[in-house]
């Protein structure tokens, strides 16, 4: 799953069939692969709009 987040994280584009299949060999279904995607992909949102907005630096 971890990996499957990276990767989101840094290129959503590499993705693909195989990653997925990857998940569910790992006893992971298609709503939880949903959820996965959707929360990394939240949390990777909110961060970027925290960073261009300067959330939590000083000065």
């Amino acid at each position: 799953m971890l990996e499957f987040v990276v990767t989101l994280t840094k290129d959503a584009t590499m993705l693909g069939r195989a990653d997925t299949e990857k998940l569910r060999q790992h006893g992971f279904d298609d709503t939880a692969i949903l959820q996965i995607t959707l929360i990394a992909s939240w949390f990777n949102y909110i961060n970027r709009v925290a960073d261009a907005l300067g959330v939590g630096r000083q000065g």
